[in-house]
């Protein structure tokens, strides 16, 4: 099941939930009660393995 981070936009409380796919987003704030949640969302980090990803690994010699 998938976390999500959430943040209040009038409180700024942040807070981290565990929902299904099908779940609605939660709206209203635990904290303070008013409907200013919204998810936050951050990049995923991305690792490159093996060869072909950079200048140097693609061709050989030189080009002219």
């Amino acid at each position: 099941m998938p976390t999500y981070h959430y943040r209040c936009k009038s409180c700024n409380y942040d807070f981290t939930e565990q929902q299904s796919f099908s779940d609605d987003p939660i709206t209203i704030c635990p904290q303070c009660g008013k409907e200013q949640v919204r998810k936050v969302f951050s990049a995923v980090p991305i690792e490159f393995k093996g060869s072909g990803f950079y200048r140097t690994d693609s061709g050989s010699g030189s080009k002219k």
